[in-house]
């Protein structure tokens, strides 16, 4: 079992080395700033603010760490663009990253970012499944290149794309892992993922109000793509308010500091009405899969007592088409109940599975489908199944290596949700994260993926945590 090391002193970058990139970045600045000024545009003044921050973070990689869980919500809407001025990688969040790498790199060993399992279980293996795939980007079928806003256009952009941007969601978590091994109290950090989540609710709430829509209709099975022009659909912005919701439930019953314990209590019912207003059936299955798991883990009076309560309240409240929602498909059969996803998807693309059963056919292979090309299954670029999805991108070894990843990740949560030498909150959150990385088990049945995803950017959240309060165990 691990257990927390006295905190680590911060070691200051020598004055020498830092100033030269600080003037570097003014520099940037002022160019960004003329630019934003003579043409007037918001995406050179939203580069103009990244660099402001950037700027900052050269001082303290640990700001960079902190304003990377503040957005990381935001990070998977349209909010956060994924290029500005014609520059695919130019945008905020790549910015933060960069700047946040380069301030750690002044300071700490580059080696701490790159934990074995990690890399050799995950970055390799997408590397190498998109490595594979780049001679089958002339046979993706024309429809993909054909959206108002493809996201790649030839062989490098598909490698980029695909293979190397998701890794930037794991460079996130390990240097907030690194600055999370450095802080004196590492529990602050759950204090800033209260208001990141506050972020990307209002935004919903804002998107919502501003189409006029109803809360009625929002539940059409019509209208699952309602969110799209958010730059998220309704499944993932519902996973992502559900592992959030995971995250914040553990860490508030947990909780001794009465400010945070408020907070993180008014924040659940946020997250929570949030996560109802998306719809989405696998973000109310993670939503009651965390619920359960709370009352099995946290079995007593007061947890029954208030589960009693706060289903009694929800039963109530509940207006007849969320239960026609959560219900749909149960009275036709599997198929309606998939949402299709069974005669459409998954029984089309079966027999492609076995072309490369070992190491597969590359990342996002279902574009470059037999099935998909024919006309024989429904147009996606997504098998619907994170499970299918390894297996068919990556074969057999790709999907072991992925659950053994998380089998270590497991691991590790279970060993720090029961450290009695973690503060409370911190032991909560851990349980939090064991949980809501059952419900990505669970909800990778229907979608999402096994790769890094950002709809799943808080669960890597947690693991970035897990790192950094692992590299604080004596050497002993």
């Amino acid at each position: 079992m691990a257990t927390a090391s006295p905190a680590l002193r911060r070691e200051a970058a020598p004055a020498g080395r830092l100033w030269p990139l600080v003037a570097a970045g003014l520099i940037v600045f002022g160019a960004a700033c003329g630019y934003a000024i003579a043409f007037g545009e918001v995406a050179a003044f939203t580069i103009t603010l990244s660099l402001v921050a950037a700027i900052a973070v050269l001082f303290d990689f640990r700001i960079g760490a902190l304003l990377l869980i503040l957005f990381l919500g935001l990070g998977s809407t349209s909010f956060m663009p994924r290029g500005v001025m014609g520059i695919p990688a130019l945008n905020p969040w790549n910015i933060l990253i960069v700047a946040t790498f380069v301030s750690y790199a002044l300071r700490g060993r580059l080696a701490v970012l790159a934990p074995p399992p990690l890399v050799w279980l995950v970055v390799v293996p997408m590397l190498l499944a998109g490595l594979l795939g780049i001679p089958n980007v002339q046979h993706i079928h024309p429809s993909f290149f054909e959206a108002e806003h493809p996201l790649f256009l030839n062989e490098f952009g598909y490698f980029r794309e695909l293979a190397v941007r998701p890794l930037l969601i794991p460079v996130m978590a390990v240097l907030v892992g690194a600055a999370v091994a450095r802080s004196q109290k590492p529990e602050r950090f759950l204090a800033v993922l209260l208001p990141s989540v506050w972020i990307l609710a209002l935004i919903e709430f804002w998107f919502i109000f501003s189409a006029g829509m109803k809360f009625s209709q929002l539940a059409s099975p019509s209208l699952r793509g309602f969110y799209n022009d958010l730059g998220v659909h309704a499944n993932d912005l519902g996973r992502i308010f559900a592992v959030a919701y995971a995250l914040i439930l553990f860490s508030w019953w947990e909780a001794k500091d009465p400010k945070y314990k408020a907070a993180a209590f008014i924040t659940l019912g946020v997250a929570a009405f949030a996560m109802v207003l998306t719809f989405s059936r696998a973000g109310m299955l993670a939503f009651f899969l965390a619920n359960g798991l709370f009352l099995l883990w946290k079995f007593n009076a007061r947890s029954v007592a208030l589960a009693l309560v706060a289903g009694a309240i929800s039963m109530a409240l509940a207006p007849a088409y969320l239960w026609n929602r959560i219900t749909f498909g149960w009275s036709a059969n599997a198929n309606t109940v998939s949402a299709n996803r069974i005669e459409e998807i998954w029984l089309p693309l079966l027999p492609e599975l076995w072309n490369s059963p070992v190491w597969g056919n590359g990342i996002g292979s279902v574009m470059w489908s037999e099935p998909l090309l024919n006309g024989s299954m429904m147009a996606v670029s997504h098998p619907h199944n994170a499970y299918l999805e390894a297996f068919y991108d990556m074969g057999l070894i790709g999907l072991v290596l992925l659950m053994l990843y998380y089998w270590h990740v497991w691991r590790g949560f279970r060993a720090l949700g029961g450290n009695a030498y973690l503060s409370p909150e911190l032991r909560g959150f851990f349980q939090g994260a064991t949980a809501a990385l059952l419900s990505f088990f669970v909800t990778g049945i229907s979608g999402s993926s096994l790769r890094p995803d950002s709809e799943f950017g808080y669960l890597w959240l947690a693991i970035g945590m897990m790192y950094g309060m692992l590299a604080r165990r004596p050497a002993s």
